[in-house]
């Protein structure tokens, strides 16, 4: 397997997280190349007493630079990062920084997958057991039926994937379970998902059905999405302060209690962290581009280069274009 170009500039936390997570990675196996300022990158190597290949980018792309801005700036690490996937040199690309240049840049270098009309980001939520797809989950404000479409059928290959579902039940968000429920879009979405070959179209589903984990993928647009994956992480953070809050204010029994339980928590916690994944893919491109959190540390950078090559070596790409290829046969 080629190495995975990691943009080790972009993020609160980076260059210093990127190279720890690389070189954990490293540890495990998973080949690596850090993109970035070179000088930067080999003092913050030396300073964790590793090494590891180092592609040169002159310029970053900053959270507060506009997305479209990746065109005319070609030696930043998140475009020198995707020309490498794109020229056969990389496997992938991660990044956690600007989530809209890594979307732009992965555009503009690796273009579409034939029959994608829009890529769109899959999240993973954690349920009782494993994760659900959540696609689009901020990618596409504004949708059509086939775009949601498109959506089923590579949350569908994913779920296959990277869940192992034999044959994973593809869920359409709207506010009610009946056919007829929904506006305009997931109506006729409906339709369409109905006579769609490669999923397995379980119908409508409702919010409340996403952490019952009723079907294992969740289509919607990428504004509902991004609403939904805000407010679960939101939700979490409040809960768990909320618990810290209340247990530090009651007495000594509940603090007892609250020790006792203390290991269930923390692995609560622990699934329930946006590290444990890493980063998301960005699906429907010709290529592996993957984004995480600005806010990421050495555990999530780690994590994303681990599920990275999971998707890589299973070709994930490959098995949604064999998917939209028959979609292609049925609708001829």
């Amino acid at each position: 397997m080629k190495p995975i170009a990691l943009d080790a500039m972009g993020g609160d936390q980076m260059p210093g997280a990127a190279v720890k997570g690389a070189l954990q990675a490293a540890q495990a196996g998973i080949p690596v190349i850090l993109i970035g300022d070179e000088p930067t990158l080999k003092a913050e190597l030396s300073k964790q007493g590793g090494s590891l290949e180092i592609h040169h980018a002159g310029d970053v792309m900053g959270m507060d630079d506009h997305a479209s801005d990746v065109r005319r700036r070609r030696d930043s690490s998140i475009m020198q990062a995707m020309s490498l996937v794109k020229e056969g040199a990389a496997s992938a690309c991660v990044s956690m920084g600007h989530s809209g240049a890594t979307m732009a840049a992965a555009l503009l270098v690796l273009g579409r997958i034939k029959g994608i009309e829009r890529p769109a980001i899959l999240a993973n939520m954690p349920v009782t057991e494993g994760y659900v797809a959540l696609i689009d989950a901020g990618a596409n404000a504004d949708c059509r039926p086939a775009h949601l479409q498109q959506f089923a059928i590579m949350g569908s290959a994913y779920a296959k994937t990277f869940y192992e579902k034999v044959e994973p039940t593809v869920g359409l968000m709207s506010i009610g379970e009946e056919e007829g429920k929904g506006n305009e879009l997931t109506r006729e979405a409906y339709t369409l998902l109905k006579e769609t070959p490669s999923i397995n179209f379980y119908g409508n589903v409702e919010g409340r059905d996403l952490f019952k984990a009723t079907t294992d993928v969740y289509v919607t647009d990428g504004f509902t999405g991004n609403v939904v994956l805000k407010l679960a992480e939101g939700e979490a953070r409040f809960i768990f302060g909320w618990l810290r809050e209340k247990i530090m204010a009651s007495g000594p029994v509940t603090k007892l209690g609250a020790k006792l339980v203390k290991p269930i928590l923390k692995q609560l916690a622990d699934r329930m962290d946006p590290a444990e994944i890493g980063a998301q893919p960005l699906l429907g491109v010709r290529g592996y581009a993957f984004i995480g959190h600005g806010s990421s540390d050495e555990r999530a950078v780690k994590n994303a280069l681990k599920n990275a090559q999971v998707l890589v070596e299973a070709d994930l790409v490959g098995k949604i274009t064999a998917d939209l290829e028959r979609l292609e046969t049925v609708t001829a």
